[in-house]
């Protein structure tokens, strides 16, 4: 807790935002107080105020960079907007409390952080990294190289391949002295883009699950026809595309427009060796970042593979070869797997289990942000924030029918971005999008086109929002600042989506 005090207390509000906060909680509940219920069950959203929560929680996450305060802002926003204020009842209680963020938590922060406390009490990734480094690993770029590999080899998407790149390439970053931001932004970007591009994984079979539904069996007949789509719109998911070629370019340095603040953290690194801000705060405590080797262990490449092999197994063959999820058996497993064999190889039980419990406190923060964030989602979801985004976007596309895969894709990249999931994007906008697409033109290039867009918008948005638990994570993983991996990775991703968007709008033109 005393770490959690210390970052709250490094990333104090002045008296003017409070002030400014308190008059914007009593605008919005005046206003509020003025909605018709009846009106507002028939719209299935509150008009701009559903998305006022969002809004506010991204702008001062940008202008303070303090995530937990804007988190926090937001669901009060969220509670003022609904009349429901008391906020602990009506949303934080029931959102921490579901099965999906127990995962989240026991999944992808206690284990993550008990396996980086076991390697960085046994030296194994430390080792690993040293083996790399020796032996194929020669340079900054071939590092960076390395990493957008394994993001490639690791392209489950989401949580699993930003906790799995992360952990296996951040030593070896390390030592080559590249920056956490460009770490991140590298892990971030061959996360979901790689697994909309790459589809064996559990997406198309998702995805397939939201269309493959009565509405729309004119033109999908069956889970099958709906994986085919998927199928065939992968090279029309620009953005995804783009995402994992633009990484690509960057690790070899050819990339031409990264943005200032990714040159800035670059030279930062090559000329001082300082991998973060001086006034960054890493998602991962210092305690993590430094090497903590149990005294007489000598560590060994069995320390790294076996638990990297147990989390690999149990998480991605399952999937695989019978399309079961395994993710909390996996990454229980590779914890146990690594404390038993540091004890094997010599190190005390005691030893062993406080390295676990060392790395679980050193990712306390990001277990306060991802509570949050899931709270925030619920509370986007009950302000029908998405359901406003799409009713106004649809309303421009009576005039101009041949906008609508670019304006598609700007809808799910907004809805993403604010609510942080691209999988709770991908529900809402299909069911709605798809019909809506067919309706202006049956042609299925056409439709295929359209599919892409969806695909490639929602990725953007999880990808970038700093209220997203993959961005969270990939923050976590790489031992990066939160709002310093946004801050970066932004102007790349910003790129690849303008470009995305321009060349939708163009193809769609001889389409129609």
């Amino acid at each position: 807790m005393n770490r959690l005090a210390a970052w709250i207390d490094k990333h104090k509000i002045g008296k003017h935002a409070w002030i400014a906060g308190l008059l914007a909680c009593i605008a919005v509940t005046a206003y509020a107080s003025t909605l018709d219920p009846a009106s507002l069950d028939a719209q299935q959203h509150y008009g701009f105020l559903s998305l006022v929560p969002a809004l506010a929680t991204l702008i001062i996450c940008f202008a303070t960079r303090n995530v937990i305060f804007a988190l926090f802002m937001g669901v009060v926003l969220g509670g003022l907007v609904s009349g429901s204020y008391n906020i602990v009842r009506e949303f934080m209680i029931p959102s921490l409390g579901t099965t999906g963020f127990a995962e989240i938590l026991l999944v992808y922060l206690w284990a993550l952080g008990g396996l980086l406390g076991i390697w960085n009490r046994n030296g194994g990734a430390w080792y690993f990294a040293k083996y790399v480094s020796e032996n194929h690993v020669k340079s900054r770029r071939s590092a960076l190289f390395f990493t957008w590999l394994m993001g490639v080899i690791f392209h489950q998407g989401g949580t699993i391949s930003t906790v799995l790149t992360g952990t296996t390439v951040r030593p070896v970053a390390d030592r080559e002295k590249v920056s956490h931001e460009e770490l991140a932004y590298v892990v971030d970007s061959t996360a979901s883009p790689v697994a909309t591009v790459i589809p064996f994984n559990a997406w198309p079979v998702y995805i397939a699950g939201l269309i493959a539904i009565p509405s729309m069996s004119h033109f999908v007949a069956d889970r099958d026809a709906a994986v085919s789509m998927f199928l065939a719109a992968i090279p029309f998911n620009f953005y995804g595309i783009l995402a994992v070629l633009f990484t690509l370019l960057f690790a070899f340095g050819k990339l031409p427009f990264t943005g200032r603040n990714m040159r800035a953290a670059r030279k930062r690194a090559m000329l001082t060796g300082e991998l973060d801000a001086p006034d960054a705060q890493p998602m991962v405590s210092k305690e993590l970042a430094t090497l903590n080797v149990a005294e007489g262990y000598e560590p060994s490449l069995w320390d790294f593979f076996v638990p990297i092999s147990v989390l690999l197994g149990f998480a991605i063959v399952p999937t695989v070869f019978l399309d079961e999820l395994m993710i909390f058996e996996a990454f229980g497993l590779a914890v146990v797997s690594g404390m038993l064999l540091s004890i094997i190889r010599g190190m005390s039980a005691r030893d062993a289990f406080d390295g676990m419990l060392e790395g679980i406190k050193g990712v306390t923060i990001g277990a306060v942000i991802l509570g949050l964030a899931v709270t925030l989602a619920q509370v986007s979801e009950t302000l029908g924030a998405s359901n406003y985004v799409i009713a106004v976007a649809a309303e421009s596309l009576t005039a101009a029918p041949f906008i609508l895969p670019g304006l598609l894709m700007l809808v799910c990249m907004t809805v993403a971005f604010s609510i942080g999931s691209s999988w709770g994007t991908y529900a809402v906008v299909f069911p709605i999008a798809l019909p809506l697409a067919y309706a202006i033109s049956p042609d299925p290039l056409f439709l295929t086109i359209v599919f892409g867009a969806i695909l490639g918008g929602a990725v953007f948005g999880d990808q970038c929002s700093p209220i997203s638990d993959t961005t969270i994570l990939s923050s976590l993983a790489c031992g990066c600042d939160l709002m310093d991996h946004v801050f970066t990775q932004l102007p790349m991703a910003l790129t690849a989506a303008g470009i995305s968007i321009v060349l939708y709008t163009g193809i769609t033109l001889f389409v129609l």
